[in-house]
C-alpha cells in the first residue's frame, strides 16, 4: 500500500473532523481497521477512514430498525450513571409526550446508535470516560444530515466551565444539574410537537 494511503491517528482525526482520542476509541473497538508499528504507533488505511466516513453519511438513508422504527419521535439519552438513567426513564414515562426513549452509557455507543438510527432528540451528559458527551455533540455538528436533530446538554458543569471546552454550540440547549424537570418536560414536549408536524413520517 502506498504511503499516501496510510494515515496516522492525527491524519484520521483531521479527515473525520473528530478528536485523536475519538479515533483511538474507534480503532480499539474495531470500528476502524488499523495496525500498530513496531514502535507502537497506529497506522490506518485511508480506505478504512473513507469507509467509516461514508457509513456515517449514508446510515440515515437505510430503513430504521429497533427502537427508532416507531412513528413516534425518538429520544436518545447519553448518561453513564445508571441511577440517573432510571430517573430519566421514570420521569419521561409519566409525561406522556409520545416518544420512544433509548439510553447509551457512553459516547462511543451513542455515535454508533446515532449513525444507525438517527434519533430526533439527543440529551447528552458531558463528563464520561472515553468519548464524552461534548465530543459526541461536536462530531454531530460536522454532519449536515443531522442538522435537524434537537440537542441538549444535561450536565453538572456550568456554562462558564463549558467555555473551556469551546462553549455551548449554537442551537444546543443547556440544562444544568440538578435538572429542573419542569423545564426539561417543556423542552421535550416542544421538540416532539415540532417533529410530529414534519412529514413524511420516518419509519
Amino acid at each position: 500500500m502506498p504511503p499516501a494511503e496510510i494515515c496516522t491517528t492525527q491524519n484520521a482525526a483531521q479527515i473525520l473532523g473528530i478528536s485523536v482520542t475519538s479515533v483511538q476509541q474507534l480503532v480499539e473497538s474495531g470500528v476502524i481497521e488499523a495496525w500498530k508499528t513496531k514502535g507502537g504507533h497506529r497506522r490506518i488505511p485511508l480506505a478504512a477512514i473513507e469507509a467509516y466516513k461514508a457509513s456515517q453519511a449514508t446510515a440515515s438513508e437505510h430503513s430504521a430498525v429497533g427502537s427508532f422504527k416507531a412513528r413516534k419521535p425518538a429520544i436518545l439519552i447519553i448518561e453513564d450513571n445508571p441511577m440517573q438513567r432510571e430517573l430519566y426513564d421514570k420521569k419521561i414515562a409519566t409525561w406522556n409526550i409520545g416518544a420512544t426513549v433509548t439510553f447509551c452509557e457512553n459516547g462511543y455507543q451513542a455515535l454508533i446508535e446515532i449513525a444507525r438510527h438517527k434519533p430526533h432528540i439527543l440529551l447528552a451528559d458531558i463528563m464520561m470516560d472515553g468519548i464524552d458527551g461534548y465530543e459526541v455533540i461536536m462530531t454531530l455538528m460536522g454532519y449536515p444530515d443531522l442538522a435537524d436533530m434537537h440537542i441538549a446538554i444535561l450536565s453538572s458543569l456550568t456554562s462558564q466551565e463549558l467555555e473551556t471546552r469551546g462553549g455551548i454550540p449554537d442551537g444546543v440547549v443547556y440544562f444544568g444539574k440538578p435538572i429542573n424537570y419542569d423545564e426539561l418536560r417543556g423542552y421535550l414536549r416542544a421538540c416532539c410537537a415540532q417533529q410530529n408536524r414534519k412529514a413524511p413520517v420516518r419509519v
